[in-house]
């Protein structure tokens, strides 16, 4: 269980059995309005034309920030214990495909 300081008062989170289990994403499409940001998580296999969406996050632009930073610090400490993370050039990058919003984005 994580806690989080917040005023002087502590935040407890609880994940339920379910949503702890995780689900496995290779694939993200991030897409954005002015009020919010939408991340759409899915899993896909090699040379499969298709790719399953497991997970939608929408989040705040105030809350997109704080996770880009948050992701960024985690990703420092990660390859300052175990190593430069090496991106593959061959791998495919997402599809550039309208969205709800009219602005396009990907990850």
């Amino acid at each position: 269980m994580a806690k989080q300081q917040n005023m002087g008062q502590q935040l407890q989170i609880e994940v339920s059995p379910e949503v702890a289990k995780g689900v496995y994403s290779n694939f993200a499409i991030i897409s954005h309005s002015h009020a919010e940001f939408i991340m759409d998580l899915a899993s896909t296999l090699p040379g499969t034309p298709k790719a399953q969406v497991v997970s939608r996050v929408v989040l705040a632009p105030e809350h997109a920030k704080r996770l880009a930073m948050a992701l960024q610090e985690n990703i420092m400490r990660y390859e300052q214990e175990f190593g430069v993370i090496q991106l593959q050039p061959s791998q495919p990058t997402p599809p550039r495909t309208a969205n709800p919003f009219g602005s396009q984005g990907e990850a």
